[in-house]
């Protein structure tokens, strides 16, 4: 383990080969080596994305690493067997694990990007305190109408339109009644 961590870093740091190479070798040596009696798969997929996170590659934390290879298991796992059989011959076959491990961190990227087009798309129609309104909700986990009012500066009477507005089109859902009335995201 040591050696294979030391490998990383100076990989990592260098660059000589590129970072997404290098996380990909290490996660197949790190699996091979089978440091832990349980847990190794849950491990390897953290510390995927630690060493992605320490090459720049900043969205891994928004979306699910975990649950792309969940979608995968058999092609993971015969990746993992084809490479891991080569290892510690004279010959390793990178290819199988590389071409998997790619696929499956581009299908992260595409994931977490529909995320984002799909939000776009939902934010983009309404208006810039309805938006506001939201911004709120998720930052907070609850928004009240006097909250909102006073957080965005908009008129009471406004901001209750725009709420009534969010919670019929199944942006936010009312909780409570009266004065104790607050909204959260659906």
């Amino acid at each position: 383990m040591a050696e294979l961590i030391e490998w990383a870093g100076t990989n990592l740091d260098s660059r000589e080969i590129h970072p997404l190479l290098a996380i990909a070798v290490f996660i197949v040596l790190f699996l091979e080596i089978y440091p832990f009696q349980d847990g190794n798969g849950r491990i390897s997929r953290i510390l995927t994305t630690l060493l992605l996170l320490r090459a720049g590659y900043s969205y891994v934390p928004y979306g699910s690493l975990e649950s792309i290879i969940e979608q995968s298991k058999d092609a993971y796992y015969l990746a993992l067997r084809q490479t891991q059989g080569t290892i510690r011959t004279g010959q390793p076959d990178w290819q199988p694990w590389i071409s998997y491990f790619l696929q499956a961190l581009k299908q992260h990227k595409d994931h977490l990007q529909s995320k984002i087009e799909r939000e776009r798309l939902i934010l983009g129609n309404l208006p810039e305190l309805s938006v506001q309104i939201l911004d709120l909700a998720r930052e907070h986990g609850r928004i009240s109408v006097a909250g909102a009012a006073k957080a965005t500066g908009a008129n009471r009477h406004t901001v209750k339109d725009h709420i009534r507005s969010l919670t019929n089109n199944n942006h936010l859902k009312r909780h409570g009644a009266g004065r104790g009335t607050w909204y959260s995201l659906l």
